[in-house]
């Protein structure tokens, strides 16, 4: 039997989230990782597998933490409801003193070589799923005559997708809460009636 771990996973994890939504995953180096997290290598490998498999579980960390206002945005009744939710959360998110600039599903995967191609496939599948959830959600708001006939759901997915991650990029150079904001109001004037 192994000693049991002297640290909380969950905020290790947190900090290892935290130092790939702000580096991305090459520029996330493993000693950047086992201070924030405040753990050595062999504790980091024990607990969380290798570096690929780490940024796996930060991901999915992001996924149920930061990004949980996705999935509560599909749940709203109307369609127009659902796009404002994810506007607004991903201002609010982007904004956030507390976060790091930007989207770590965005940054994460700019700049990753060929060495890094499952990372940056994961990444790709990872934002077409949420592109996807959002179409079918809009199917749905079609089907139950909340989009107007001549609107189309996948080209309404796509282009909240699209304000979405314009978002993220813009926060991460810099942008403002208010500067944000007036984005996303002015994609919301461009929703269909």
């Amino acid at each position: 039997m192994g000693r049991p771990r002297s640290f909380d996973s969950e905020k290790a994890l947190a900090a290892a989230m935290r130092v790939f939504w702000r580096r991305g995953y090459e520029g996330a180096s493993l000693a950047d990782l086992t201070r924030a997290m405040k753990i050595n290598r062999p504790s980091l490998y024990a607990a969380f597998g290798d570096k690929e498999e780490l940024f796996r579980k930060a991901l999915a960390r992001y996924s149920r933490g930061p990004m949980a206002y996705m999935s509560e945005a599909l749940k709203q009744p109307t369609a127009r409801a659902v796009a404002e939710h994810l506007l607004a959360g991903t201002c609010d998110v982007l904004s956030d003193p507390q976060n790091p600039r930007g989207c770590l599903a965005v940054q994460g995967a700019l700049a990753c070589g060929a060495s890094s191609a499952s990372v940056r496939n994961l990444l790709i599948g990872y934002r077409q799923k949420a592109g996807n959830l959002l179409r079918e959600r809009l199917i749905t708001a079609k089907s139950e005559g909340d989009l107007p006939a001549g609107a189309y759901p996948a080209d309404l997915a796509r282009y909240l997708i699209t304000v979405i991650r314009g978002l993220a990029v813009d926060a991460a150079t810099g942008a403002s809460r208010e500067e944000l904001s007036r984005v996303a109001e002015t994609a919301m004037r461009a929703w269909p009636r």
